[in-house]
């Protein structure tokens, strides 16, 4: 990066001080700057961890600026570092915006790149495949492919993302961009226009590359996006958004067959069967052996699930007694032997046949895998929805992973997001990622929450189990809406809860007489919700993907009603796996593991509420457990210092306040 400081890191705090300083660079490039203490605690932290090569764990309340403390010590420094973030979103915004703007400010010289993975990029040779021969459902298909190649012709980066409006839901998008899979790699007649490969050497030769988690954890597994070759070579690791990093590592860390997988693999052999051997071999035979065994897994693994119209995790145990998956995944495991045969005496004939050889042989290998015995560190589940069936086995955090990683080099590590613990050790989020031995920092939120903010825990309601929980939980946050004329967000434990809270809401605001919009997760994709939720009187009630990440900062948000304590589903595999570890350690796995977790989502769930100095407003959780159980106090505890409220009437006064 050629920083006067590549050399001597000794005065990289000195740097970082000057660079925030009332005089400094940040506040010449911005007139609206100013320093907040915290964020300076942040900077200096991260400088000794860059100076020591250590590991470092930053909680900072919303409001510190961390993006900043973290960036600005990584620039000054000189070193060559890896960030990466939770989403895709939050990679462009690091990308597109704060590195250029902070580059710019002290004026170094930094090459930073932006890396996700293949499936963001468009693939030329499938392009050409899908315009000569895709079968489409219907003329918006034909019309997003068209739109498609025109604008294939004038980027330069490939990022899917630069097309507005194309819905990531797409039927068009698997067509046009590669997977590990289906990638010819060198062979390919695209290779020197690859996309992936252009984005990759532009990482590999960048002081400074962006990556989002899922991308991260997926290449160390697999080798396949160029961070497993990146990793070696940077002095720093920066991980945003650290919260969402077990989840993401547990995720792809893992090993997994799905039937979607299979019928994509028998689609692509008799495709290139037909191009560039026909006659030569029975390819419609052998792709819908193919078809026919996965199709019958998922029935397998569907027997006794009942209507699957969402995503539904099912117990392996539950799924495999008496036998019932071995005798699919045998004769799946045979069609797909059976392919790879017959490709042994095609390779010849395209690079295609090369490729979907080791595809067969792969898929073969882990239906195999699914029909040995899981080792006793790991977890099975079945992931059903309504169009696949994927057997997963799952490691149940990442501390081998992160500490196997850290061994490999000496290099700083820093995570840090709002959310990473209840207790000044972060154990919620160092233990799952072996970090205990880190250096750990808690930053509170700069914000004037006691004045600011309020929170209501309402003292005579339906516990969470009743049947009238959810319908008061509804009409409670029509009273609340009504009183400020919408700028209200509910957010619900599960999607059951949200349709008839949503319904209750509807009911009792007609009966007030009061005419809001209801704006329900699911309706529209999640930028139109929220879009027309910024344009006022309107009320967005929404699930699991609406507690975290939604910034809706001024008096356009100013009520956030929860229904009840977000614990984890006792039900799910991967939680009843953790439970039985942590019983086995003869720890308490309701309060180590259930509590900790529920103080996670209930700060990230309030964190709506407050995004600016002089946000106001009222939090309302509509679960009397936090008055009267014994880890109600804890759970109170881990929000920010928001003045507790005794009564309706003053949640309503108050709100007629802010209105």
């Amino acid at each position: 990066m050629g920083s006067a400081l590549s050399d001597d890191l000794s005065g990289l705090a000195e740097a970082v001080a000057a660079a925030f300083s009332a005089s400094g660079p940040l506040a010449r490039a911005d007139t609206g700057f100013s320093a907040r203490l915290p964020q300076l605690e942040m900077a200096e932290g991260v400088s000794q961890a860059i100076e020591g090569r250590k590991a470092l764990v930053v909680e900072a309340g919303t409001g510190v600026g961390k993006t900043f403390a973290y960036l600005v010590p990584v620039l000054l420094s000189g070193r060559r570092a890896l960030v990466s973030t939770a989403t895709k979103n939050l990679q462009d915004q690091l990308f597109f915006r704060d590195l250029p703007r902070l580059r710019e400010a002290l004026a170094l010289p930094a090459s930073i790149a932006l890396l996700k993975g293949r499936a963001s990029y468009l693939c030329r040779h499938r392009l050409g495949q899908a315009r000569e021969g895709a079968l489409l459902s219907d003329r918006m298909a034909v019309r997003a492919l068209a739109r498609i190649e025109q604008w294939g012709q004038a980027t330069s980066s490939g990022d899917m993302g630069e097309l507005e409006g194309l819905d990531e839901r797409s039927e068009i998008i698997p067509l046009v961009t590669s997977t590990r899979e289906n990638c010819l790699g060198s062979e390919c007649p695209e290779y020197h226009n690859c996309h992936v490969m252009k984005a990759r050497r532009e990482a590999m030769a960048a002081d400074i590359v962006v990556v989002n988690h899922h991308l991260f954890f997926a290449d160390l597994s697999l080798k396949d996006s160029g961070v497993a070759e990146l990793l070696p070579t940077v002095d720093i690791a920066v991980f945003d958004e650290a919260h969402q990093m077990v989840e993401a590592g547990v995720q792809f860390l893992g090993q997994n067959l799905g039937t979607g997988q299979v019928l994509d693999f028998s689609r692509d052999l008799l495709a290139a069967g037909l191009q560039h051997a026909r006659g030569m071999a029975p390819w419609a035979d052998l792709a819908g052996a193919c078809d026919l065994a996965a199709r019958q897994l998922r029935l397998s693994a569907a027997e006794g699930a009942g209507d699957v119209r969402a995503i539904v995790k099912r117990r392996w145990e539950e799924v495999v007694a008496d036998g019932a998956l071995q005798a699919p995944l045998e004769e799946l495991s045979a069609a797909l032997k059976q392919v790879a045969t017959v490709l042994q005496d095609h390779l010849g004939a395209a690079p295609d046949f090369t490729r979907l050889q080791s595809r067969a042989m792969e898929l073969a290998a882990q239906a195999a895998r699914f029909q040995m015995r899981a080792a006793d560190d790991r977890v099975r589940w079945v992931d059903l929805t309504p169009h696949q069936a994927r057997l997963i086995e799952s490691p149940l955090d990442i501390r081998a992973m992160m500490t196997e990683q850290r061994a490999a080099g000496s290099r700083a590590w820093v995570f840090t997001s709002a959310t990473l613990g209840d207790d000044p050790g972060l154990s919620w989020f160092c233990e799952a990622a072996g970090l205990e031995d880190a250096d750990k920092l808690r930053l509170g939120s700069p914000f004037d929450y006691p004045a600011n903010a309020r929170v209501y825990v309402p003292p005579r309601f339906p516990a969470p189990n009743e049947s009238a929980h959810l319908v008061m939980v509804g009409r409670a946050a029509a009273h609340c809406a009504a009183a400020l004329g919408g700028r209200t967000f509910v957010l619900t434990t599960t999607l059951r809860a949200l349709g008839i809270a949503a319904e209750a809401m509807k009911t009792e605001l007609a009966s007030l007489g009061v005419d809001l919009e209801l704006l329900v997760q699911g309706q529209a994709p999640k930028r139109t919700l929220l879009s027309r939720f910024a344009q006022g009187r309107s009320v967005l009630l929404g699930s699991h993907s609406f507690w975290e990440g939604i910034d809706v900062p001024g008096d356009a948000l100013q009520c956030v009603i929860i229904d009840k304590l977000p614990f984890p589903p006792p039900n799910d595999p991967l939680v009843e796996a953790r439970v039985r570890h942590l019983k086995a350690q003869g720890r308490d796995a309701f309060a180590d593991y259930f509590v900790a977790e529920a103080a996670i989502a209930l700060k990230q769930g309030a964190g709506r509420l407050i995004r600016t100095e002089s946000d106001k407003g009222l939090l309302v959780i509509c679960d009397t457990r936090l008055l009267h159980a014994r880890y109600g106090a804890r759970l109170l505890q881990a929000l920010p210092p928001m003045a507790p409220l005794k009564s309706g009437e003053q949640a309503l006064a108050w709100l007629r306040e802010l209105a």
